[in-house]
């Protein structure tokens, strides 16, 4: 179709006349055209399916079903805070035992609670080497993750940990930073 459309511009424009424009059934258009109704049902067929029975239709989109821009806290479109909560918690329980370094989990955290839980760390390092003990993977388990949300982008949680020699609590609070959970605060009970 463009090779016709070219071959008619071209022997409908006289080179010789300056000024000339083509006619109009030869001038293209920026835009496409829109697709016939049932442009679903011809590229089904050409593909070998069966169109469906129920005919497709255009749905508009509503202010609801776009996502917030980023910086936003719209809790409808939060992801769940448990699972961090526990993968964080379980984080800490290692960081704290030496197992693992404390910059693994700093893109989930504040720098004051960074901090914070930096001089927990030192602390407990120096406690271990004045008993001559090795740092170890901590045999622990989750157990229930009690969670309150005292206002809109902010959540509160102590998660029960189970240890060989004791039960300990990990209290976090996050805080909404765009469209994901940050921990602002933790504190092991």
């Amino acid at each position: 179709m463009l090779d016709r459309l070219a071959r008619n511009w071209l022997s409908d424009r006289h080179i010789d006349s300056p000024g000339t424009r083509p006619t109009p059934e030869v001038a293209m258009s920026l835009y496409p055209e829109p697709a016939p109704q049932d442009f679903n049902a011809q590229a089904m067929r050409r593909a070998g399916a069966a169109p469906p029975s129920v005919p497709i239709r255009s749905v508009p989109i509503s202010s609801a079903s776009v996502p917030p821009a980023p910086g936003s806290s719209d809790p409808l479109h939060m992801p769940d805070p448990e699972p961090l909560l526990i993968n964080l918690t379980r984080g800490v329980m290692e960081v704290m035992a030496g197992a693992r370094e404390l910059e693994q989990l700093a893109r989930w955290m504040s720098d004051d609670a960074f901090k914070h839980l930096l001089t927990r760390v030192v602390l407990t390092a120096r406690a271990r080497a004045l008993k001559g003990l090795k740092p170890q993977r901590p045999v622990i388990a989750i157990g229930r993750v009690h969670i309150s949300e005292p206002r809109q982008g902010v959540i509160e949680a102590v998660v029960m940990v189970y240890g060989k020699p004791r039960v300990q609590c990990v209290a976090i609070r996050l805080e909404t930073v765009g469209t994901r959970w940050r921990a602002s605060a933790i504190n092991v009970l």
